[in-house]
């Protein structure tokens, strides 16, 4: 009897763990079915950089939403960029946007072209709310995520178009929670369980839920069926998947993910 009893103490601390918000947002239905261009309609290459004002402007040309990511500087300036250092798109510098001042991010260049770095008010300014943004934050430290979190709303809370949040980091929704309940929030996880740290493995299995309480998911594709996935799911949290490289992953994806976040082809007209 006392195994019976720890069973279920134990499912229902799993649960407890891995619940999503019982809320349902109600910005979801915009979420519902729509692309989402990954780091901007780019090319792949130095024609269009990722990350680019030009790869937004080509997205924003065409009607299509906008993942984009953002990072804080040493002068607590919002920068867009995807990677911890900026050594594969700007010329092997080893250096990271949090060690530096926005004046010397701006002198950087992507993959050699005359395009610079932008800042999160330069991407705002252009999209100007044509089309929603979803903002991944970059961060993996506590102090990191509160400057990075107070920063960015300082910019946002002044911005009219529609944005949602993400983060691998659980305490970014976790911020968002607390302070702005009313943006969407989601959190992000691979579903690789083959990760090295403890840690990740948690975050594959969604098991930080619990301090964020997240509206949707964002989860690899390729792991669509993950149990940890399918039961979040199955207990509310809405489902975008990335990043799909063609049509043919997003349709095979349609039954169990409903945001579709994508790059290397311009999706069909509908």
């Amino acid at each position: 009897m006392i195994f019976v009893y720890i069973l279920i103490a134990l499912v229902a601390l799993f649960l407890f763990m891995i619940f999503p918000a019982i809320r349902r947002h109600p910005d979801r239905e915009i979420m519902r079915g729509i692309y989402i261009a990954h780091r901007g309609l780019h090319s792949g290459d130095e024609r269009v950089p990722e990350n680019s004002l030009l790869a937004f402007s080509k997205a924003v040309e065409k009607g299509i939403a906008i993942e984009t990511d953002i990072h804080i500087t040493a002068d607590n300036e919002v920068v867009i960029f995807h990677d911890d250092t900026f050594e594969r798109m700007c010329g092997g510098d080893t250096r990271r946007a949090e060690d530096l001042t926005l004046k010397e991010i701006k002198k950087l260049r992507l993959l050699g072209t005359e395009h610079s770095i932008p800042t999160l008010k330069e991407c705002l300014d252009l999209v100007d709310g044509s089309v929603p943004l979803l903002i991944e934050f970059k961060t993996k430290s506590p102090k990191t995520c509160r400057r990075l979190c107070n920063a960015a709303n300082e910019i946002l809370k002044g911005y009219k178009g529609k944005y949602f949040i993400q983060s691998f980091y659980p305490f970014v929704p976790y911020w968002y929670r607390r302070h702005r309940k009313d943006i969407m929030r989601g959190q992000l996880s691979s579903g690789h369980f083959e990760e090295k740290q403890f840690y990740m493995k948690l975050l594959s299995a969604l098991l930080f839920n619990f301090l964020a309480r997240p509206d949707f998911v964002a989860y690899e594709h390729k792991n669509k069926n993950n149990f940890f996935r399918c039961l979040c799911a199955f207990l509310g949290a809405h489902s975008a998947g990335w990043t799909f490289q063609n049509e043919g992953e997003v349709n095979a994806a349609k039954d169990k993910m409903h945001t579709y976040i994508f790059e290397s082809f311009i999706p069909e007209e509908k």
